[in-house]
């Protein structure tokens, strides 16, 4: 049995217990008391009664307001845009072109340097492939320098990816946050740690995202990771995904800089193009894509 089975089975047995707990009747309930008595009386290992009270992230509806895509902003342009981007990558990851590549279901999305628009990229990607009926999408925030998801989703948490790696937390269940998007889950960054490299590098990284590749037919996961120069983190990730993302801000990203971002690319993966803040777009965020898989060199009108 894997670890997320195991991780997976140990959830629903908790959560079932804490629907048990609500169906008897009780009036003016003392929640300290339900918490305290929940987390005593059982005597085998169980994920932290914290996991069960926090593992549900309310994200703000109203996303559309900062330009992100939601159910109401799926007609809009930015929610038009990336559809056709999403589109790309789902036919990437399940169609015929999967087959030549290794975990064609797990996304990088990166840039050559900071401030080019890769997070806002990574959850507006998310947000829409969990709008498609037969999809599920998990997002991980592996910029475990300068983690940026939750900040832009407006979100708080308790552990992350390094806590999980580093072995503070005992399964990846209780790093996997759930939201109130039903096909949406999180797993935030976590701490900073000096061992950040060594930890993505690690052959329980390795494990996990394997199962994350192969334990569910319809997920996708995309990994918001670190800028493409000078940083050891995401030479790791290429590794680890069988497609790219990667966002070039129209009039700041260097013609020079992509092409060593893309040099530091695994020659297998597929790679793709977002072009952040095009002036074809509205609103400041306009968006090119272009797709390819072991070549680069976008078209431009």
């Amino acid at each position: 049995m894997s670890t997320i089975e195991r991780a997976l089975q140990r959830q629903k047995a908790a959560q079932n217990k804490q629907e048990e707990t609500n169906k008897e009747p009780q009036t003016d309930v003392d929640v300290t008391q339900t918490e305290h008595a929940s987390s005593s009386s059982t005597s085998e290992p169980s994920i932290p009664q914290s996991e069960n009270i926090n593992s549900n992230l309310m994200l703000n509806l109203e996303l559309d307001e900062k330009y992100f895509v939601t159910a109401n902003s799926i007609k809009s342009l930015i929610g038009e845009e990336f559809r056709a981007i999403k589109r790309k990558v789902l036919n990437t990851a399940f169609g015929p072109l999967s087959k030549t590549l290794n975990n064609s279901n797990i996304i990088m999305v990166s840039s050559a340097n900071p401030h080019e628009g890769k997070t806002f990229t990574a959850v507006n990607l998310a947000l829409s492939i969990a709008l498609e009926q037969d999809k599920t999408v998990l997002l991980v925030d592996a910029d475990v320098l300068r983690p940026n998801v939750m900040r832009t989703l407006g979100v708080s948490y308790e552990n992350g990816l390094m806590e999980y790696l580093l072995g503070e937390v005992s399964d990846i269940s209780e790093v996997m946050y759930h939201t109130n998007i039903d096909k949406l889950r999180i797993i935030p960054a976590g701490k900073s740690h000096h061992l950040s490299t060594e930890m993505l590098a690690s052959e329980k990284m390795l494990e996990t995202v394997n199962e994350f590749a192969t334990r569910y037919s319809d997920r996708v996961v995309i990994f918001d990771s670190p800028p493409l120069l000078g940083i050891n983190e995401t030479a790791i990730m290429t590794n680890l995904a069988g497609q790219a993302v990667v966002v070039i801000e129209e009039g700041k990203t260097k013609l020079a800089d992509l092409t060593n971002a893309i040099e530091q690319l695994n020659p297998e993966m597929a790679k793709g193009f977002v072009v952040n803040k095009s002036s074809k777009g509205n609103f400041g965020h306009g968006y090119g894509y272009n797709y390819g898989y072991g070549y680069y060199g976008a078209e431009r009108d």
